[in-house]
């Protein structure tokens, strides 16, 4: 098992350390890339209409300041340089340190800058979004897709997938469909069901949580995980096709 999570939009800056060793990166055959739109995203981040390229307001200046020099800046895990709702709800640092093994091993996050990376990963914070479009690389979810489906392709195989990420980060690689189940989260009430967005982060960061940290084999089909969530919530499996990766539905109480 596998579990495909979004970055967060927010990220905790080391306080200290060394920069990223990108030889030590998840995935070193995406180096060259990662190198191309870092390149990009510094030389827009000195522009000085970086904040409008961007798509972020004034608050966030010292983030995008902080891109122009990314080769330089400490590193940490990833685990803790994401933040936010999710990961909050995640709570790597209070898992036991065989779970935190098993994140390490299980989680993979898809990034708008390094495309794809592990748990693990030592990386600097930064400020880039998957809907974002860099000179001289495009859309960034056009961009990596290709570059993704040969990278991620071997690393995933025979693994079910469980994709906890955005529509957004989803855009970036479509996974094999039969191995895949996309996460979506509703309220019901009154027998009429509603989308949730802030809930479904903290719900989702909640079941990598719990398949993390239960007892017994990780799900290794469709149908084991919607019995491992069941474990904790309404849970209900809809069938993919073969284009058209399974869902599981979480429904929370409204």
């Amino acid at each position: 098992m596998l579990i495909l999570l979004p970055p967060s939009e927010g990220k905790t800056p080391a306080t200290g350390g060394d920069a990223a060793d990108w030889t030590a990166l998840s995935f070193p055959a995406l180096n060259s890339a990662r190198a191309k739109v870092l390149d990009a995203l510094g030389t827009v981040s000195a522009h000085e209409d970086a904040l409008a390229l961007l798509r972020v307001g004034a608050s966030l200046s010292a983030d995008v300041e902080r891109n122009t020099r990314l080769h330089a800046e400490p590193a940490a895990p990833a685990h803790q340089v994401y933040s936010g709702v999710l990961y909050d709800a995640l709570g790597y640092s209070t898992l036991t340190a065989a779970q935190r093994k098993k994140a390490d091993e299980s989680v993979l996050v898809i990034s708008a800058l390094w495309g794809a990376i592990g748990f693990a990963d030592r990386v600097p914070a930064y400020r880039l979004s998957m809907g974002t479009a860099l000179p001289d690389v495009g859309r960034l979810a056009s961009f990596w897709k290709p570059l993704l489906d040969d990278a991620l392709a071997a690393a995933t195989e025979g693994h079910l997938l469980v994709d906890c990420r955005s529509s957004t980060y989803a855009a970036a690689w479509a996974p094999p469909a039969e191995r895949t189940v996309a996460v979506n989260v509703f309220t019901e009430a009154g027998g009429v069901r509603k989308v949730v967005s802030h809930f479904a982060k903290h719900t989702r960061g909640e079941l990598a949580r719990h398949l993390l940290s239960r007892r017994g084999k990780a799900p290794q089909t469709p149908a084991q995980l919607r019995q491992a969530a069941a474990e904790k919530w309404a849970a209900e499996l809809v069938e993919g096709t073969a284009r058209k990766p399974h869902t599981l539905n979480i429904i929370l109480p409204s």
